[in-house]
């Protein structure tokens, strides 16, 4: 019997075959840690440590409340530039640079058959290009820091095969809605998703993060798909080291395979409060909203943006909304800036924030109001994610949100093709 990808890729750091069910103990190839690194230092002072193992897997980048919003999280900004300094760690993005998953990304660090753990429940976003990457806990990850090491189980796979063609106007992000919607938010909880098949293979790298990215909303414990020339030809000139793509075998073990043909796809919807709610457009157009958010880790790069653009060029977003766009770091941003996207985004009514993650965990930059609706390009939509708890939360694509911010009310992006 063959072996899956995670299978071979935790194998290899365990210096031995595998298989699913097994516990492991295994040394990372990076560890992230985003604004959260405050507590993770406060974690590693109790271990009584002095110094972490390897200063040189530790990625820290500054993206959850970017400015600092309040004493509280401007001391936790000081506190982390301290202990970058005090313990020489090269890889450290402060706040300019934007959001974690973005940064990694384009920093060379997301690469094929590497293991990456991070303090961050999106962290399964790099299997977009074939990393094992999974997400972890701050006490965990202080402990990583102190030792280069954590013991993992690996994980069953499910084997998602794509095929067909998008119909216009509908995205990568309607496909894994759908997906979570039909099979639950909890269908793959720590287990692996093996997204294949034509369609998956046609996506662009920036839609291959958002499914990636959501995998985690199906309770995965990674999700990848196997880098292509295009991945690798992208990560030519950004990888940090040198790599080998992994792949699982013709006659691989999987606890499931599921078929989904995107050819008549219809744009989706999440609805309060669950990312699993999900519906198709026409059934929920016409819903009345406050705030929209176009961005995040989700989608909030140059093709988000510009269908964005597209759909709001010439036109006014509807009086009774507001309109937060966030590209999702700073290259993102100077691009669609380049780009003029951004300047039909603000001349259409929109507010452009810096990279950040702000307004989607409700941080800063957009906090809800008790009885506030969101539609919002993000990625969860659970009761108090970005404010009140008394507020809820629509999730859709780029398109959707866009279309609907023009109607003042959820719309079916369609008809703006």
């Amino acid at each position: 019997m063959g072996q899956t990808f995670s299978e071979k890729v935790l194998g290899a750091k365990a210096g031995k075959t595998v298989e699913a069910g097994e516990i492991v103990f295994v040394s990372p190839d990076y560890i992230l840690s985003h604004d959260n690194s405050a507590a993770i230092i406060q974690e590693f002072r109790k271990l009584a440590i002095e110094r972490v193992k390897c200063a040189e897997k530790i990625v820290i980048v500054l993206d959850h409340v970017v400015p600092a919003s309040s004493e509280r999280y401007a001391q936790n900004h000081k506190d982390i530039r301290e202990f970058v300094k005090e313990q020489g760690i090269p890889h450290f993005f402060d706040v300019h640079h934007g959001i974690c998953h973005q940064v990694f990304s384009e920093n060379g660090f997301a690469l094929p058959g590497k293991l990456i753990l991070g303090a961050d429940s999106h962290t399964t976003s790099y299997g977009a290009f074939g990393a094992f990457s999974a997400g972890i806990g701050r006490s965990e990850a202080a402990s990583v820091w102190a030792t280069d090491e954590i013991w993992l189980k690996v994980p069953q796979t499910i084997r998602i095969e794509i095929s067909g063609k998008l119909p216009a106007m509908v995205f990568a992000k309607d496909v894994i809605l759908k997906i979570i919607g039909e099979e639950g938010a909890d269908r793959a909880n720590y287990k692996a998703i093996e997204f294949t098949g034509s369609a998956a293979q046609s996506f662009s790298l920036a839609s291959r993060l958002v499914i990636a990215n959501m995998a985690a909303e199906m309770g995965a414990k990674n999700g990848y798909f196997v880098p292509d020339e295009k991945a690798l030809t992208w990560l030519e000139e950004r990888a940090q080291s040198e790599f080998e793509v992994v792949a699982s075998d013709s006659d691989a073990n999987y606890e499931a395979v599921l078929d989904y043909d995107i050819s008549e796809i219809e744009p989706q919807v999440a609805c309060p409060h669950t990312v699993d709610n999900v519906y198709p457009v026409t059934e929920v157009q016409g819903t009345p909203f406050h705030q929209a958010i176009i961005g995040t880790c989700t989608n909030g790069r140059i093709e988000d943006l510009k269908v964005t653009a597209q759909i709001l060029r010439g036109k006014k977003v509807h009086p009774d909304v507001r309109v937060l766009a966030i590209p999702a770091s700073r290259k993102e941003y100077l691009q669609a800036l380049q780009q003029g996207d951004l300047e039909i985004l603000v001349d259409a009514g929109c507010l452009v924030l810096n990279p950040g993650c702000g307004p989607c965990l409700g941080a800063h930059q957009g906090i809800l109001a008790p009885g506030e609706v969101a539609i919002s390009t993000a990625n969860r939509n659970f009761r108090g994610r970005m404010g009140s708890r008394d507020s809820a939360i629509y999730l859709a694509s780029p398109a959707t949100v866009a279309a609907s911010a023009l109607e003042g009310k959820v719309a079916d992006p369609r008809k703006y093709a």
